[in-house]
C-alpha cells in the first residue's frame, strides 16, 4: 500500500507543471461533398453513441466541446447524402482534435429505408474482402507495439509467422504479392531490414503517430491499384494541426521517436516524425549474435490552395544497419550458427511524392508524381575472417529506383461512378554481385554488373452503378499493363485484367457479395536484371508477368452499426510464376527470410492455387470495447519440378485470431490477443550436399533437399499477448503508459534442427573423405520467450 501511494505521489509531483482541473476535450471539423469538395452547411453532427452534437455552419464547419478524453467517432447526417461515420479520432484536454468528413451522395428515397452509419465500410468496387483498421486498433493492439505490419496480422486472411517477422502473407499467397499506398503515393517497402523482392522485414517503417486509419483489401482490388496478386493496403495519414504547434515523444519497445506538427501560414500544415532504434544496445547486452540499428523519417505537408485545389507532399525514408556481434565470449552452437551464416547488411530506402487534387462539381482529378529508391548492400566472409578478400563469399550491391506518374479522374453522376486514368513508371535497376553458388552439378561463380532501364505503363477504368434504391450495386473494371523490358511483356493485351463485383442487399442487415477478376504482377527486378555471361538470361527464358485469377463469394450480416460478420469463400489460380532453374523451386515459396529473392536464373512456368474460406466477426464501441474474431481456412499449393502440386510454404490450413480491448475506469485499458496458426510445411536438409566443404563454404551453411520440398510439417504455433494501458489527460499534456507482454504463457516453437560443423578441442572443424566433407551435427532449435515491453507516450 505504501509503495502504491509513493508511486502516485511521484507521478503527481512529476506532472505538477501540467496539471489542470478542467476535463474538457473538443473537436473541430469540416463536412463536405466527397466528389466536389463543396462544404455542406446545416448538417447534423453527433458524437456516435451519445446525444452530444451540433450542426455545421454555412461553411460546413463545426465544433463540439465538453468531451471526455478518449477515442470517438463523429456521425453526420444531411438530406441527400448517406449517413456517415468519421474515422476514429482521439480527444484530449491538451489539444483540439481535427477531423474532416466526406459525404457520399445518396440515391435512396427517404421513405424507403434509413441506413445507419457504420465503421465497417465497403464500396461498389469492393463489396467484400475490404476491411478498415481504426486508430484505436492501431494504437492499442496487444502484441503489436504500434507496428501496423503486426496489427494487420489480427485480421482474416492474414497469416502470422512464429519468427516475429512482418511478412504480409494473405490467403496463401507469397509475401511479395501486396502493394502499399500512403495517401495515394505508392510505397514499395514498409519494413526495416526488408527482404528485397518481397514485403517483409523485422520492424515497420510507418510511424503510427501519422496514421488515421488503414484500409486492407484481400481481394476485389479496384482497377486503379495494379501490380498486386494478394493484397492492397491504403494507409490514410493525418493532416498537421492547422491551429498551433504541437508535439509528441514516444519511448517504444525498440525505438525512441519524436513527432511535431503545426501550421505554415493560413493554408498549409505539416507533420514530421523521426525515430531511432536502441535495439543494438539491448541485443549487445543480451549477447545476441546480431546487432540491428534502424532509423526512419516521415512527413506530410498539405496546402489547400482554394476549395477546388489542394496539394500534399509525402515522404518516408529509412536507414538500416546489421552488424555481427563477434565479441561474444564462448558463443553456444546456436549463436555460432547465426554468426557463421548471417551477412552484414546496409540498407536505405525512401519514397517521396506529390499528390494534387482538383475538384469539380461532380468529381475530382488526382495527379501523383513520386520517386522511390532502395539501396541494398550485403557482405559475408567465411567464418567472418576479414583478413583476406579470398574469404569473401558474398559481395552484393543493388539499387532499385522508380519515377512514377499517375493520373485519375473520378466522376459521380447520380447513382453511377466512373474512374479512369493511366500510370507511367520509369525504372532504373543496378546490381553488382560476386558470389559462388553451389548447385547439384557443382559450383557456379556469379559475377556480374548490370544496369537495367525500362518503362512500364498502365491504363485503367472502372464503372459502378447502384440500382433499386442502393440495394443492388454492380462494378466492372479493366486494366491494361505492359512494359518495354521484352517482347513477352510489351503488348498490354497480354495483361488484360478484367474484374467484376456485385452486391445484393437482401435486407437492411444481410448482403450477398461476389467478385471475380484477373490480376497481373511484374516479377521482381532482381530476376529481370539477372545476368549470366553478360546476358539477361531470364529475358531469354521468356520471363512474363505473374497471373492470378480470383473467385470470391460471401455473405455479410450487420444487425447494427457496431456489429459486423462476414463469411467469404475464395480461390486463386496462379500461372507463369517464376521457377528457379537450378533449385527447382517456385519463387512463390520464398520471401519470408532476410536477404534477396529472384537474383537467379528463373523461368515463368510455375502454376499454383490457393483456396479456402474466412470468417470475420467485429464489434466496436469506440472508447469502450472492441472485439475481433478472425478465422481463415486455407490451402496453398504450387507445382514442384515434377509438375505435381505440393503444399506451399504458406499452407498453414488454419489461422485463428481473437483480439479484444476493454476500457476501464480512470482511463485504464486492458487488451488481449490469442493467435493459432496451423503447422507450416518445411523442407528437410540435404545432408549429403551440405557436408561437402566446397558447398558449405559457398553458402555459409546447409542446403535444403529440394527433391523433398515441403514434405515435412511443423507443429501448430499459438501465442497469447497481453497489454495494459493507462492514460493521463491533463490540461497541457497527455501522458500514456503501456505494458505489452508478448507470448504470455511462454510457448516454445520447435523449428527444424540446426546443422553445425563439429569441432575438435582446438576449435578446428572436423572433416572426412580426405578433407572434402565436414562432420555435421544436429542441434535442437526452439524459439519463443516471454517478451515484456514498456512504452511511454507524451503529447503536448
Amino acid at each position: 500500500m505504501k509503495v502504491r501511494k509513493s508511486t502516485g505521489l511521484f507521478l503527481a509531483l512529476l506532472l505538477i507543471p501540467f496539471i489542470g482541473f478542467a476535463q474538457n476535450g473538443s473537436v473541430v471539423g469540416r463536412v463536405f461533398d466527397q466528389s466536389s469538395n463543396q462544404e455542406l452547411p446545416f448538417a447534423n453532427v453527433v458524437v456516435s453513441g451519445s446525444t452530444t452534437g451540433t450542426t455545421t455552419d454555412e461553411n460546413g464547419n463545426f465544433q463540439i466541446s465538453g468531451l471526455q478524453p478518449g477515442f470517438i467517432r463523429i456521425q453526420v447526417s444531411v438530406i441527400g447524402y448517406k449517413n456517415t461515420l468519421s474515422p476514429e479520432i482521439e480527444i484530449s484536454n491538451a489539444k483540439t482534435a481535427h477531423v474532416e468528413i466526406a459525404m457520399e451522395r445518396s440515391n435512396t428515397e427517404l421513405e424507403e429505408v434509413t441506413v445507419s452509419a457504420s465503421p465497417y465500410r465497403t464500396t461498389e468496387e469492393s463489396p467484400l474482402s475490404l476491411k478498415t483498421i481504426a486508430l484505436s486498433e492501431i494504437e492499442n493492439s496487444p502484441g503489436a507495439n504500434r507496428d501496423i505490419s503486426k496489427v494487420i496480422q489480427s485480421f482474416a486472411g492474414v497469416q502470422s509467422t512464429p519468427n516475429f517477422r512482418n511478412d504480409i502473407i494473405i490467403r496463401g499467397g507469397g509475401p511479395s504479392e501486396s502493394r502499399f499506398f500512403l495517401d495515394d503515393v505508392e510505397v514499395p517497402n514498409i519494413n526495416h531490414f526488408a527482404t528485397q523482392g518481397a514485403s517483409g522485414g523485422a520492424v515497420g517503417i510507418i510511424n503510427a503517430d501519422l496514421l488515421r486509419e488503414v484500409e486492407y483489401y484481400s481481394g476485389a482490388f479496384p482497377a486503379d491499384r495494379g501490380n498486386a496478386l494478394s493484397g492492397v493496403f491504403e494507409f490514410s495519414l493525418v493532416d498537421g494541426n492547422s491551429d498551433k504547434f504541437r508535439g509528441q515523444t514516444t519511448l517504444g519497445a525498440s525505438e525512441v521517436s519524436g513527432t511535431i506538427d503545426g501550421p505554415i501560414g493560413d493554408k498549409t500544415s505539416y507533420i514530421f516524425s523521426v525515430r531511432r532504434s536502441y535495439l543494438q544496445l539491448l541485443f549487445s547486452a543480451l549477447e545476441l549474435p546480431f546487432l540491428p540499428t534502424f532509423n526512419d523519417v516521415q512527413f506530410k505537408v498539405k496546402t489547400r490552395i482554394d476549395r477546388k485545389n489542394e496539394i500534399s507532399i509525402i515522404g518516408l525514408g529509412a536507414y538500416d544497419i546489421t552488424k555481427l556481434n563477434t565479441g561474444i565470449d564462448d558463443p553456444d552452437e546456436q549463436q555460432q550458427y547465426i554468426l557463421s551464416s548471417l551477412p552484414t547488411n546496409k540498407q536505405w530506402t525512401y519514397t517521396i511524392g506529390a499528390v494534387y487534387k482538383r475538384y469539380n462539381d461532380n468529381g475530382y482529378q488526382t495527379f501523383v508524381v513520386s520517386r522511390n529508391q532502395l539501396n541494398n548492400q550485403a557482405e559475408k566472409y567465411l567464418d567472418n575472417d576479414e583478413s583476406s578478400e579470398a574469404n569473401k563469399t558474398l559481395d552484393y550491391n543493388s539499387q532499385e529506383a522508380e519515377n512514377k506518374i499517375r493520373y485519375e479522374n473520378a466522376i459521380r453522376s447520380g447513382s453511377a461512378k466512373l474512374n479512369f486514368g493511366a500510370n507511367l513508371d520509369f525504372v532504373h535497376y543496378t546490381n553488382q554481385t560476386v558470389q559462388t553458388r553451389y548447385y547439384d552439378d557443382g559450383p557456379l561463380l556469379v559475377d556480374y554488373n548490370t544496369t537495367l532501364d525500362f518503362v512500364k505503363w498502365g491504363l485503367f477504368a472502372q464503372a459502378s452503378q447502384s440500382l433499386i434504391n442502393d440495394r443492388l450495386s454492380l462494378s466492372l473494371g479493366i486494366r491494361l499493363d505492359a512494359n518495354s523490358y521484352s517482347a513477352d511483356m510489351r503488348s498490354p493485351f497480354d495483361q488484360f485484367s478484367p474484374r467484376f463485383s456485385a452486391s445484393w442487399k437482401l435486407t437492411s442487415a444481410w448482403s450477398l457479395n461476389l467478385n471475380t477478376g484477373r490480376y497481373y504482377q511484374l516479377p521482381p527486378y532482381t530476376a529481370m536484371g539477372y545476368r549470366e555471361n553478360n546476358t539477361f538470361v531470364n529475358k531469354q527464358n521468356g520471363l512474363k508477368y505473374i497471373q492470378a485469377d480470383h473467385y470470391i463469394a460471401g455473405v455479410s450480416f450487420q444487425p447494427n452499426s457496431n456489429l459486423f460478420f462476414s463469411l467469404e469463400g475464395f480461390r486463386k489460380n496462379y500461372a507463369d510464376y517464376p521457377f528457379s532453374v537450378n533449385d527447382s523451386v517456385s519463387l512463390a515459396n520464398l520471401g519470408a527470410d532476410y536477404g534477396v529473392i529472384g537474383n537467379e536464373e528463373v523461368s515463368s512456368v510455375s502454376k499454383g492455387r490457393a483456396y479456402g474460406m474466412e470468417l470475420q466477426g467485429r464489434y466496436s464501441a469506440p472508447g469502450k470495447f472492441n472485439f475481433n474474431l478472425s478465422y481463415t481456412l486455407v490451402r496453398s499449393e504450387f507445382e514442384n519440378k515434377s509438375g505435381k502440386l505440393v503444399p506451399s510454404s504458406w499452407d498453414s490450413r488454419h489461422v485463428l485470431v481473437l483480439t479484444s480491448t476493454k476500457k476501464l475506469k480512470r482511463n485504464w485499458q486492458i487488451g488481449a490477443r490469442w493467435r493459432y496458426v496451423g503447422g507450416l510445411p518445411y523442407t528437410p536438409w540435404d545432408i549429403d550436399k551440405s557436408s561437402l566443404v566446397e558447398a558449405w563454404n559457398a553458402n555459409n551453411g546447409p542446403y535444403y533437399d529440394t527433391d523433398n520440398w515441403n514434405t515435412k510439417r511443423f507443429k501448430a504455433f499459438h501465442q497469447l499477448d497481453l497489454r495494459i494501458d493507462k492514460a493521463y489527460y491533463l490540461n497541457k499534456l497527455t501522458a500514456k503508459f503501456y505494458i505489452d507482454i508478448q507470448n504470455f504463457y511462454n510457448f516454445k516453437n520447435v523449428n527444424q534442427d540446426i546443422l553445425v560443423r563439429e569441432q575438435d578441442a582446438n576449435g578446428a572443424y572436423l572433416t572426412t573423405d580426405g578433407g572434402t566433407r565436414y562432420v555435421l551435427k544436429r542441434v535442437k532449435d526452439e524459439s519463443g520467450t516471454v517478451l515484456p515491453t514498456v512504452g511511454v507516450i507524451l503529447q503536448f
